[in-house]
């Protein structure tokens, strides 16, 4: 018990660049399109199920335990999972922003505004 425990402690905060959020975002691409993958797996089992509660329990389990794992190891890298498949990684003063598919880092919120906050990051 006390191992479970210390996986969901957070781990310490991490403060990036926009460099280096760039270059955490392909591996953080990966690792959430093969979750998002067998999610979409385990929808389509779960839709098929005509009855059965005992094996839409497990499939539910299963999909509650791939997003489970996915936040966990977007913990890991130091970034935060604010919602399902969206990641922010902290600069200092607020969050480079993306959720799965977009192709790039392309915006930023700060601290109190949130997703709804988003602003197109610009070029200088």
């Amino acid at each position: 018990m006390a191992d479970r425990s210390k996986r969901h402690q957070p781990t310490r905060q991490r403060r990036f660049t926009f460099e280096e959020a760039q270059a955490l975002l392909p591996s953080i691409q990966k690792l959430t399109e093969k979750s998002v993958a067998a999610v979409t797996v385990i929808e389509f089992q779960l839709a098929a199920l005509k009855g059965a509660a005992k094996r839409r329990a497990e499939l539910e389990q299963d999909y509650f335990a791939v997003i489970n794992q996915w936040a966990e190891t977007i913990h890991e890298l130091g970034c935060e999972a604010k919602g399902l498949w969206l990641v922010d990684f902290d600069n200092g003063e607020g969050y480079y922003c993306w959720k799965y598919p977009e192709a790039s880092l392309n915006y930023y919120h700060d601290y109190s505004s949130g997703y709804s906050g988003r602003m197109k990051i610009t070029e200088p």
